[in-house]
């Protein structure tokens, strides 16, 4: 089997121990990269997991040449002036990426989070340096890297959209383990132009020439319920809302997107995630 360029996959949800469901599930969806979550995604109890689910869904990822990302907790700032938040936040991160190797997963997604209070920002951009680069520092080169999605810019965010990158990037003194997850509806959200022609191809020059060649690591492919800049975070299906297919059919012609997985969070059931899923691989094989 050929993995393709940019491999197209979903997040699938299973509940409780059974995560080696996950990727007939995703097969079935006609999938070929899958997102998963590791515990409880509204929890902070960490889940020990089972290791005769993690080596089979390693198994299988390895056998249908599926590359495999575990998406944090939504509860999860490194921002948060809440000690408790911020103290379970770092110990989230650090054991999810460690769940994240057990199940052999390229990559752990964490939302760069909010300073929720204004004028705090220095503050909160402190919290993330000391929390996350002795995380960092512990990771060998089999760890999975840690991969960083901007907001959509809403309560006040410490990184939402490219632009703000840079800042994030330099307090974590751009270690080699950090990547980027770029979601589009977020950055969409932030104000980037995709649903203009050449929007998209722009916003991934500029992403480049801000973090380097290399750091963009995966794709959250979301269209908007909502319009450019409106700072809300709303999925749509895609081609069903404000940025259109022509961003994504751009999105794939990228030469920065080679070899980088695209993964679906789009609403709806099996079914609309099934369309979905062809529908971007369509874009990607024109």
């Amino acid at each position: 089997m050929t993995v393709p360029r940019s491999p197209v996959g979903a997040h699938i949800r299973i509940a409780g121990k059974g995560l080696a469901r996950a990727v007939p599930r995703l097969r079935e969806l006609g999938g070929e990269a899958i997102q998963v979550f590791v515990g409880n995604p509204r929890g902070w109890r960490p889940a020990a997991g089972d290791p005769r689910q993690d080596e089979l869904f390693r198994a299988l990822c390895a056998e249908h040449e599926v590359p495999a990302y575990v998406h944090t907790p939504y509860l999860v700032n490194l921002g948060s002036p809440t000690e408790h938040t911020y103290t379970s936040s770092v110990a989230t991160v650090a054991h999810n990426l460690e769940r994240g190797r057990a199940i052999g997963a390229r990559g752990v997604v964490v939302h760069t989070g909010s300073c929720v209070a204004e004028g705090n920002l220095e503050v909160a951009m402190k919290q993330v340096r000391e929390g996350l680069l002795p995380v960092l520092e512990d990771l060998d080169d089999d760890a999975p890297a840690l991969l960083l999605e901007p907001t959509a810019g809403q309560g006040r965010s410490l990184c939402a959209g490219v632009e703000d990158l840079p800042a994030y990037l330099d307090a974590l003194d751009r270690h080699p383990k950090v990547g980027i997850c770029l979601d589009t509806c977020h950055v969409f959200a932030a104000g980037a132009p995709l649903d203009e022609p050449g929007g998209t191809m722009a916003t991934l020059d500029r992403l480049v020439e801000i973090a380097g060649p290399g750091r963009l690591q995966l794709v959250h492919a979301n269209d908007s319920k909502d319009v450019r800049g409106a700072f809300r975070d709303r999925h749509e299906r895609i081609g069903a809302g404000h940025i259109g297919t022509g961003a994504f059919a751009e999105l794939f012609a990228h030469p920065a997107m080679s070899g980088v997985p695209v993964l679906l969070e789009t609403p709806g059931d099996a079914e609309a995630h099934r369309e979905d899923i062809a529908l971007l691989r369509s874009l990607r094989d024109r």
